[in-house]
């Protein structure tokens, strides 16, 4: 009688502990899971976040004010990278960094010291690496086109440690393989590489002017160019050699806009229209996916089987933001914020 009894409790406790672990692996992380954001850059007023759930179900207009009240997220938000559960939210015009947990949003801290004008950011081991525009080329500033550097944060402290200058213009980056790769949209022709071991410059790669969006895949970068005046391309260069091939767009497609890979496919977006042509295609499709009704096309994201599209608007209203199906077909339509530039996923 004893033994079942006591054979009675340790099932229970069993049953309790194991239900508590299913209990605890399911339960969210935050509001701010399974979704995606909007960053709405502002214009002369303050950057905003929006969030809306895959399904669409869910969705939060500003939702760093709805998380931390009165604190402002600063001017001409850029640009948001992630690293474990923080988000780190990059406003450009108030030469700041923004913390916040991804999941709940709530303010953690804020980099505010060794940056100027911040653009873009990654993360390696710990520590991120953003591009700096620094001061911008004039008759008065000569300079200005040679200034940028990347600052390097440490993301234990949330301080700034260093600095690595470019003796260029930065913009957008990505990490692979213990090397930043950079582009230089202005007065260059070069893809820039620094080695993060040595903080070094290696010797660039020429890629041709313009150049901008950049992704990564199977060891080797896609790097759009839309020099004005001249067609448009994507150049490939290959991590394992920096050998460079390049798939040149017709003239009917120059002023290419944006680039984004997902599943095997290069979409690219030339005006408001959006095409795509598989990653080992040498030529490009000139058949558009979709042609949105918008007035700028101003953020672009391929994910989650899905196009995102963002309509600048006109810098002084609220803007709106597009997810179509990949083969054009319209599923919903946000109202964000102000001048809408980008889509991050929070899955």
């Amino acid at each position: 009688m004893k033994l079942s009894k006591l054979l009675l409790i340790a099932l229970s406790v069993s049953l309790f502990v194991s239900c508590s672990s299913d209990d605890d692996n399911d339960e969210s992380k935050g509001q701010y899971e399974n979704g995606f954001f909007i960053l709405n850059e502002g214009s002369a007023g303050q950057g905003s976040v929006s969030f809306s759930s895959d399904d669409f179900s869910v969705f939060t207009k500003d939702a760093y004010t709805a998380a931390n009240g009165t604190d402002l997220l600063g001017k001409y938000a850029q640009n948001i990278f992630f690293d474990g559960d923080n988000a780190y939210i990059i406003a450009g015009g108030s030469n700041v960094i923004n913390v916040v947990n991804r999941y709940t949003f709530k303010l953690i801290a804020k980099i505010d010291s060794g940056l100027a004008n911040p653009r873009y950011g990654v993360v390696k081991d710990g520590k991120a690496y953003v591009t700096n525009a620094n001061t911008y080329f004039s008759t008065n500033n000569p300079n200005g086109n040679t200034d940028d550097y990347v600052a390097v944060i440490n993301l234990t402290t949330n301080t700034f440690e260093s600095k690595i200058n470019l003796n260029a213009t930065g913009n957008r980056i990505i990490e692979e393989n213990g090397k930043l790769y950079i582009t230089e949209p202005y007065n260059s022709d070069k893809l820039l590489i620094v080695n993060i071991a040595t903080k070094a410059l290696e010797t660039p790669v020429v890629i041709g002017s313009s150049a901008d969006t950049i992704e990564e895949e199977n060891g080797t970068l896609y790097i759009l160019r839309g020099p004005y005046g001249d067609r448009s391309e994507i150049v490939k260069v290959k991590l394992s050699d920096k050998s460079v091939s390049r798939i040149t767009f017709p003239e009917s497609l120059d002023g290419a806009g944006f680039l984004d890979i997902y599943e095997n496919k290069i979409y690219y977006t030339v005006g408001n229209s959006v095409y795509s042509i598989g990653t080992s295609v040498a030529e490009a499709s000139t058949t558009p996916i979709l042609t949105a009704s918008l007035g700028y096309l101003y953020g672009f994201a391929v994910n989650n089987n899905h196009i995102y599209l963002a309509d600048s608007g006109d810098f002084k209203a609220d803007s709106k933001a597009y997810i179509y199906s990949l083969t054009g077909s319209l599923q919903k339509e946000l109202a964000v914020g102000v001048g809408p530039n980008g889509f991050y996923f929070n899955d």
